[in-house]
C-alpha cells in the first residue's frame, strides 16, 4: 500500500474499481478525495484546490454546486422523486419535452427519454432499425460511421465507435459497423484549410453510401468536433454535405450531440451551425449542467409514425428503463435551459471564447513541440507533437499526456488529456482572469515537463 494515504484513499483502493483507468496507475498515483465544488473549482479532503478546466468529463455547464439548479433539485425532491413512465408522466418532463423541441432544429417534434449518452445511441440505432422494418425495408440492417468515431460503451454505441483504445478487446462482440475515413483538418490529405476547406473528404462517405446505401439504416456522426479522437475539429460545410448526402441516399442521419449540445460549440447545438436537421439527435452531458444523469433522443413526425399502430401490430417501441423521465433530473434539465436562456449564454460563450482563443494562440503556438492549437466555440485542444513540421504524433506508449497532467493537478489545475491532446472545456461560468489562470497553468506544467525531459537526455548522454 502507497505511504501516506489517507483513510479514504484506502477505503477507495480497497473497493472501487475506477472507470477508464489502469488501477495499477493507483498504486502509485491514488486517487485525489474531492469534498467539495463550487464554481469552476474543485476542493479536495486537505483543501487543496483544482481548477475543473475539463467540466467533469464534460458535463458541468454553469459550475459546481449552482444555486440555481440546487435550488431546483431540493424542491423537486421534496415534491416527487420518480414514478413509473409507462403510462404514467409528470409536470417536468412534459415542460422538458416541450422546451427541448422548441431550441431543437426544426421538424424534431418527438422526445424518448433515456439515462445517459451511450443508452440515447442506443435508443437512436433501435429506433432507426425499427423504422426500416416497419417501412419494408429489410435489408438495411447495418450502420456507419466515421473513423475515431466516439458514441459510449454499450455493445450498440460501442460498435459505431471507432477508437481501438475502448474497441479493440470487444471486436467479437459488435456489430459489423460500415467505416468511413473521417475529416482530419490538421492532416489534411487535400491540404485544405479549415478556412477554405470544401469537405473533399466527403468523397470517402459517398464512396461507402455508392456501394451500401441499400443495407445503411442510418449515419451517426459528432458534429464539428470527434471528442475522444483528439478533438478534431472541421467546418460546418462537412455536416451539410454529409446531410445532404444522406437525403440522396435514403439514409438517416444520426447527429451525436451528446457532448457538442448546449453551446459548447458556440450555438446551442453544433447541427446549427451547418442550417441542418438530422433524424435523430442525441442529447446528455451538459443537459442537466452536470448533475444527474438524463439523456433524450429528439425525433420528427414521419420517424414516429412508423411506430403509431394499433397494439396488436407489434409496432410500438420496447425499449425502456427502470428511471426513464427521472423527475428529479427533468427538473434539473429544465432550470438548465432556463439559465441558457435567462442569462444569455451564448453570447458570455462567445466573448470568453474569443477571449481563450486568443490568448492561448499567442502563450502555445510558437512552441517547438505544439504542432496546432485549435478552438471551436469555448472547446480549446492543444495537440504535442514530436516534429511540428512533419506533424509526428509522440509515442502514445510515453503518456506525454498523462505526465503533463500529473504535474498540472500538483499545480491545482484538472485536465485530462487525450493521449498527446490537452484540452481546455470549462464550465461558463469560468472568469476572463480564471481563463488567463488556466492557460498559465498549462503552459507552466508542458514547459516542466519538457525541461525535465531535455535535463534527462542530457545526463543519459552524459
Amino acid at each position: 500500500m502507497i505511504p501516506n494515504l489517507s483513510s479514504l484513499q484506502k477505503r477507495d483502493l480497497n473497493h472501487v474499481w475506477h472507470p477508464c483507468s489502469q488501477m495499477k496507475d493507483y498504486e502509485e498515483f491514488p486517487p485525489i478525495v474531492i469534498k467539495s465544488g463550487k464554481g469552476i473549482y474543485l476542493y479536495d479532503e486537505n483543501g487543496k484546490q483544482y481548477i475543473d478546466a475539463v467540466s467533469s468529463w464534460w458535463v458541468n455547464l454553469f459550475g459546481h454546486s449552482n444555486e440555481r439548479i440546487s435550488k431546483a433539485l431540493s424542491e423537486q425532491a421534496f415534491q416527487l422523486e420518480h414514478v413509473i413512465f409507462a403510462n404514467f408522466t409528470h409536470e417536468p418532463a412534459i415542460y422538458l419535452a416541450e422546451k427541448l423541441t422548441q431550441i431543437s432544429p426544426e421538424g424534431l417534434t418527438k422526445v424518448f427519454f433515456a439515462d445517459n449518452g451511450s443508452s440515447s445511441v442506443e435508443v437512436a440505432l433501435k429506433m432507426s432499425f425499427q423504422y426500416h422494418m416497419q417501412k419494408n425495408k429489410p435489408h438495411k440492417t447495418r450502420f456507419m460511421a466515421l473513423t475515431d468515431a466516439y458514441h459510449g460503451e454499450t455493445i450498440g454505441a460501442l460498435s459505431v465507435s471507432g477508437v481501438d483504445l475502448y474497441n479493440k478487446v470487444f471486436q467479437p462482440l459488435l456489430l459489423d459497423t460500415i467505416r468511413a475515413q473521417g475529416p482530419d483538418c490538421y492532416r489534411c490529405p487535400f491540404n485544405q484549410s479549415p478556412e477554405h476547406c470544401t469537405a473533399p473528404c466527403l468523397s470517402f462517405v459517398e464512396e461507402q453510401f455508392k456501394q451500401h446505401h441499400e443495407e445503411i439504416s442510418a449515419m451517426i456522426i459528432e458534429p464539428l468536433i470527434q471528442m475522444s479522437a483528439g478533438m478534431k475539429m472541421y467546418p460546418p460545410y462537412y455536416l451539410k454535405g454529409l446531410k445532404d448526402l444522406c437525403v440522396q441516399y435514403d439514409i438517416h442521419l444520426i447527429a451525436d450531440e451528446i457532448a457538442v449540445g448546449f453551446g459548447r460549440t458556440g450555438t446551442l447545438f453544433a447541427c446549427d451551425q451547418a442550417g441542418i436537421t438530422p433524424d435523430f439527435m442525441c442529447l446528455s452531458k451538459g443537459l442537466t449542467g452536470g448533475y444527474l444523469p438524463l439523456s433524450v433522443v429528439l425525433t420528427n413526425e414521419e420517424v414516429y409514425g412508423a411506430f403509431y399502430d394499433d397494439y396488436n401490430t407489434m409496432k410500438a417501441f420496447l425499449h425502456s428503463h427502470s428511471y426513464t423521465g427521472n423527475p428529479l433530473a427533468c427538473r434539473v434539465a429544465l432550470e438548465v435551459i432556463n439559465i441558457f436562456e435567462e442569462e444569455e449564454y451564448l453570447q458570455i460563450i462567445a466573448e470568453k471564447g474569443a477571449f481563450m482563443q486568443e490568448l492561448a494562440e499567442k502563450m502555445f503556438c510558437h512552441l517547438p513541440f505544439v504542432g496546432e492549437y485549435r478552438q471551436t466555440g469555448m472547446v480549446g485542444a492543444i495537440e504535442l507533437v514530436k516534429d511540428k513540421e512533419t506533424k509526428e504524433p509522440f509515442p502514445s506508449e510515453d503518456r506525454i499526456g498523462y505526465k503533463i497532467y500529473r504535474i498540472a493537478l500538483e499545480n491545482g489545475l484538472l485536465l485530462r488529456p487525450l493521449g498527446n491532446i490537452l484540452y481546455f472545456m470549462p464550465p461558463y461560468v469560468i472568469t476572463k482572469d480564471e481563463i488567463q489562470t488556466m492557460l498559465e497553468l498549462t503552459f507552466e506544467a508542458i514547459m516542466q515537463f519538457f525541461e525535465d525531459s531535455l535535463s534527462e537526455a542530457v545526463l543519459e548522454v552524459e
